[in-house]
């Protein structure tokens, strides 16, 4: 049965999974650009519902990321393609949560003079997650046995909530060595 339309736009990431080379890395940095803009809307006047935003977003990507996944799967036959990056967009929006205020505070700042300062707030994530994503350390691969959409998806999930401390020590570490530059 053919997958719907909307199925394979959310399981290529809106069409980045089909960018080559490095489908998961193209696809990563979509997801990076995606929640960038969506930090703008997820801040609101009430820090309680933008903090409820902020853990929704991320965990309705991940649900959307196993439905979209289980039927292009199942049309296709393939257990995990390349061209499937919603688990990376899963993922990597879990690995930016600890960064989500600052980023979203301190994103207009990126793009203006010395605003490389800022841009750890979105390299360390990425590069936190490729890492665990490519390494997959236990049980991130383990854990992609499962079937279907859930097995794409999980072990990206999991990288993310991986990266989540790691983003946590390594973030305010690199902004103070480069706010402590001349």
């Amino acid at each position: 049965m053919p997958a719907p339309r909307w199925a394979w736009w959310v399981a290529t990431g809106l069409g980045s999974g089909w960018l080559r080379p490095a489908p998961g890395t193209w696809g990563t940095l979509a997801s990076l650009i995606a929640w960038c803009l969506f930090t703008r809307f997820l801040v609101t006047p009430w820090p309680w519902l933008s903090e409820l935003l902020f853990l929704a977003v991320p965990l309705a990507m991940s649900w959307l990321a196993v439905a979209a996944s289980d039927r292009v799967v199942l049309e296709t036959g393939a257990k995990d393609p390349g061209y499937i990056v919603a688990d990376e967009w899963a993922g990597m929006w879990i690995t930016l949560w600890p960064v989500r205020w600052e980023l979203a505070r301190n994103l207009p700042r990126m793009f203006a003079p010395g605003g490389w300062r800022w841009w750890p707030l979105v390299v360390v994530p990425f590069l936190v997650f490729r890492l665990l994503d490519i390494w997959k350390p236990w049980p991130v691969k383990q854990i992609q046995v499962l079937p279907a959409g859930s097995g794409v998806v999980a072990d990206d999930v999991v990288a993310g909530l991986y990266g989540i401390p790691l983003v946590f020590l390594l973030t305010p570490l690199l902004l103070d060595l480069l706010a402590a530059r001349p």
